[in-house]
C-alpha cells in the first residue's frame, strides 16, 4: 500500500485548500479511507472517513467546512477544506488499514 498526500500549504483564516491522496496497492472503491491530522505538540487526530458504501463521517469541529470524496478512476481521495481556522494547522495524513502517507503540512495564519 502506498499513500502520497499533496495540496497542503499556507493559507489565511477563512481560506480553502484541497488535499489529495494518491492511492496504490488497494482497490479504492472497496476500501475505507480516512484523513487524520497532527497539530504541533499534539497527538494524531482522526478528521474524516469515507467508507466502501459511500458513507462519510467527520470530526465535529470540521463538520460543514470539510468534505471528503474519492475518485475511483484516479485512485485518489480528496479532502476539501473551506473556512479554515488557525486551529486547523497540522500535518494531514491519508490512512487506510494501518498504513498512512508521509503527510502534507497545512498552516492557517494571517
Amino acid at each position: 500500500v502506498q499513500l502520497v498526500e499533496s495540496g497542503g500549504g499556507l493559507v489565511q483564516p477563512g481560506g480553502s485548500l484541497r488535499l489529495s491522496c494518491a492511492v496504490s496497492g488497494i482497490t479504492l472503491s472497496t476500501s475505507s479511507m480516512n484523513w487524520a491530522r497532527q497539530a504541533p505538540g499534539k497527538g494524531l487526530e482522526w478528521v474524516s472517513g469515507i467508507y466502501s458504501n459511500g458513507n462519510t463521517l467527520y470530526l465535529e469541529s470540521v463538520k460543514g467546512r470539510f468534505t471528503i470524496s474519492r475518485d475511483n478512476a484516479k485512485n485518489t481521495v480528496y479532502l476539501q477544506m473551506n473556512s479554515l481556522k488557525p486551529e486547523d494547522t497540522a500535518v494531514y495524513y491519508c490512512a487506510v488499514g494501518g498504513h498512512r502517507g508521509q503527510g502534507t503540512q497545512v498552516t492557517v495564519s494571517s
